[in-house]
């Protein structure tokens, strides 16, 4: 194809994809200075001007008239907004690659370039599949890839080479007969102040007071399975494994945080939310930094996380019939936590939970149903007024 003359013009109306011009080379420049878009991608680091013209005016048009690649400029509220490209392609199988400018990221701008040129792939190129990829935890990219309905993801240690450096990476891919939709539960984080605390997404900054909380010996005796000693690497990787539960749609996990300061003071979960046996339960968890002991943080906390848990699917909430917890017999913090937010026992499961040291514990269960809880009975009686 002959550049820009042969370059389609894609549009859904908020975003266009056209031929890049030279007016791009400063905004895609500027671009590639974004410490995200260079931890992300490929690109030379440092990033110089004379690498954006370079990209721009040759490689770009080569990359065209030989059928190597084909690459749009994203442009979104009259502004160069990014660029996405279809490479490969050969037996009709190929990848979709993106870059968004910063000021256009959390605008669904991305997802609308991508079934824009994945459309492309199917329907003028007569690709079979188009493929994903993304290094590990490049949560963006994922986001924007589910949203659009990329599906069957795998990951692939060391697959992805940047800078001389092998890197895991995510794989996903979408054929002709899928939906370019969102596929399962990608659950929201909200933030929730009452009471006294605010319940908010775990970040990285975070996992210094993480490492502290779950070295305490209180918290290691009930949570037997935690690395002894815990390190930052083991912080870390829980505040990953949070937010992959949230893409994954298996649970919501807060921090819990000081309303004025937002120190971390524990952390609030409901998880197993897609349970074969009953998709409208979730289980409770819960563990305290010593700091936030004795201060009624926690009751206030679980309760800000069961009316979350309760609330309808559609006004943002988890959609939940039933709330199940466990408690060890002799944590009794634990157990008040839960009957001071309505929690009923509903039996004794004798020798069920481990100690460190090999021993084991009765373990206490509850429950709590929607019906039960205050807003719910409120709901009620309004619909009834």
């Amino acid at each position: 194809m002959r550049f820009p003359d042969d370059v389609p013009v894609l549009t859904d109306g908020p975003v266009t994809l056209r031929a890049h011009t030279a007016a791009d080379i400063g905004p895609a420049y500027e671009t590639c200075q974004d410490p995200e878009m260079q931890r992300w991608t490929t690109i030379p680091v440092p990033y110089l001007q004379e690498h954006a013209v370079s990209f721009l005016t040759e490689q770009i048009p080569a990359n065209w008239a030989d059928g190597s690649s084909y690459a749009w400029a994203i442009q979104y509220d009259g502004r160069y907004a990014g660029t996405i490209d279809l490479r490969d392609g050969r037996g009709g199988v190929g990848e979709v690659g993106f870059a968004a400018a910063p000021w256009a990221r959390g605008n669904g701008v991305m997802t609308r370039a991508v079934k824009l040129v994945v459309r492309y792939a199917f329907d003028r190129l007569g690709w079979s599949r188009v493929i994903w990829r993304a290094y590990v935890g490049n949560w963006g990219s994922r986001r924007v890839a589910w949203k659009a309905g990329f599906r069957s993801l795998v990951t692939m240690p060391q697959e992805g080479l940047q800078r001389g450096v092998r890197r895991d990476e995510w794989v996903a891919s979408v054929t002709p007969d899928d939906d370019l939709e969102p596929q399962g539960h990608w659950w929201d984080i909200p933030v929730i102040e009452s009471n006294g605390v605010r319940l908010r997404p775990l970040v990285p900054t975070d996992a210094e007071r993480v490492m502290a909380a779950c070295n305490d010996e209180r918290t290691k005796l009930w949570l037997a399975g935690l690395p002894s000693p815990y390190g930052l690497d083991d912080a870390h990787g829980f505040i990953e494994g949070r937010i992959s539960w949230a893409a994954d749609g298996d649970g919501v996990s807060w921090a819990i945080a000081d309303p004025e300061t937002d120190e971390l003071l524990g952390n609030v979960s409901a998880f197993d939310l897609r349970n074969r046996n009953d998709p409208t339960i979730a289980e409770i968890g819960y563990w305290g930094h010593p700091d936030a002991r004795g201060r009624g943080v926690m009751s206030a906390a679980v309760g800000l996380a069961i009316k979350h848990a309760f609330t309808p699917l559609d006004d943002g909430g988890l959609g939940r019939r039933r709330l199940v917890l466990y408690a060890a017999a002799p944590n009794t913090a634990s157990a008040h936590v839960a009957e001071v937010n309505g929690f009923v026992r509903t039996g004794l499961a004798r020798s069920a939970s481990a100690r460190r040291d090999g021993t084991y514990e009765d373990l206490i269960s509850f429950d709590l149903l929607a019906t039960e809880h205050p807003d719910y009975r409120k709901l009620l009686e309004n619909v009834a007024d």
